[in-house]
């Protein structure tokens, strides 16, 4: 225990971005400073501890606390006040909004912030350093045979159009529902596949999609797959040749980065999350005007009238990620802010 420096909690059991953050980053992580995450939802090869451990770690060694939820702000909190263990508080915001009252009280007891964008950071009270996300650019990469990768996976040999992400309005799935439905009729050959999980509250927003998919005659070319397992999901961005990001709303937004890094251009929506820094308009996707969904219509239609054009946006998308978005520079420039947290070089 005494070589444990740094605890990553991931207090929530279903997947989400921040669990998928925490599987990304601890195996890189882990070869740079004594790393563990906690809590449930989390695969058996990522170094793990315990929860109720965490109450009996000695105090004579000062570790991290790394929260990405109010929870873990909160249970941080537990730790350090109550049962007091010896952790410097750390917490990573990607909410570009303002924050509620006990969210700010939460993070004006944290001992550093860290902010996933520079308008994330804007809405902090407190001083946070900039840290964009990366991607594993050798677990994300082009599929040399996507017959044989569809054929596994039981997808279509088709132009194949993907969404990844829950089924909410959030994620803006109706709004490409509304421009596949004006845009398909056009082009035969294209299929959309969206992955993600519908909680209770928005099985009615999913089921009125399917309504209009029906009314539209694309029932049979708009597949709607669920969750996924986070293996299959890899494997699912390599079958695609677009893929599409129309979110209203998004903290960050990886989804469009492990496209890219997987060699498949992207639609997404302008001025959402960090989607402006990750795309080069027209040169590795579209950015279009968030929430409209003629204009995404329009950039669908531009992108699928030239298999070869997106084949070639594909591979500057691959390079573009390559160059700006590796994980390794984010995993290190946050194991800096580690040991910047427990002094040491």
């Amino acid at each position: 225990m005494h070589n444990l420096e740094v605890i990553a909690p991931n207090l929530k059991r279903s997947l989400s971005g921040v669990t998928t953050t925490i599987v990304r980053l601890l195996p890189i992580q882990k070869e740079m400073i004594g790393i563990r995450a906690t809590g449930p939802g989390l695969p058996k090869d990522i170094p793990h501890i315990r929860l109720w451990r965490t109450l009996f770690l000695p105090r004579d060694v000062k570790r991290v606390w790394h929260a990405r939820r109010n929870a873990e702000m909160l249970m941080g909190l537990v730790l350090t006040t109550i049962f007091r263990r010896n952790f410097k508080l750390l917490f990573t915001s990607a909410a570009q909004r303002n924050h509620s009252a006990y969210t700010k009280w939460l993070i004006s007891k944290m001992d550093a912030l860290i902010a996933t964008t520079p308008q994330a950071a804007s809405f902090l009270d407190h001083p946070a350093t900039v840290i964009m996300h990366g991607v594993n650019t050798n677990l994300f990469h082009p599929e040399d045979d996507k017959r044989a990768l569809r054929n596994k996976l039981g997808l279509p040999h088709c132009t194949l159009v993907g969404c990844f992400g829950r089924i909410r309005p959030q994620k803006g799935v109706d709004l490409l529902v509304d421009a596949a439905i004006e845009v398909l009729p056009a082009f035969p050959n294209v299929e959309i596949v969206f992955t993600g999980r519908t909680t209770k509250e928005f099985i009615e927003f999913k089921q009125q999609q399917e309504t209009k998919l029906q009314s539209g005659g694309l029932a049979e070319r708009v597949h709607f797959l669920g969750e996924r397992p986070w293996s299959e999901l890899v494997e699912l961005y390599r079958a695609l040749d677009l893929f599409v990001a129309p979110a209203r709303h998004e903290g960050f937004g990886l989804t469009p980065l492990e496209a890219m890094a997987s060699g498949v251009p992207v639609i997404a929506c302008d001025g959402v999350g960090a989607f402006n820094a990750q795309i080069e308009d027209g040169e590795t996707g579209r950015l279009v005007e968030k929430a409209n969904a003629e204009a995404l219509a329009d950039a669908l239609r531009e992108m699928l009238s030239d298999r070869d054009k997106l084949t070639v946006k594909g591979r500057a998308a691959r390079c573009h990620v390559q160059q700006n978005f590796r994980i390794e520079s984010e995993a290190k420039a946050i194991v800096q802010v580690y040991r910047s947290l427990l002094k040491v070089s």
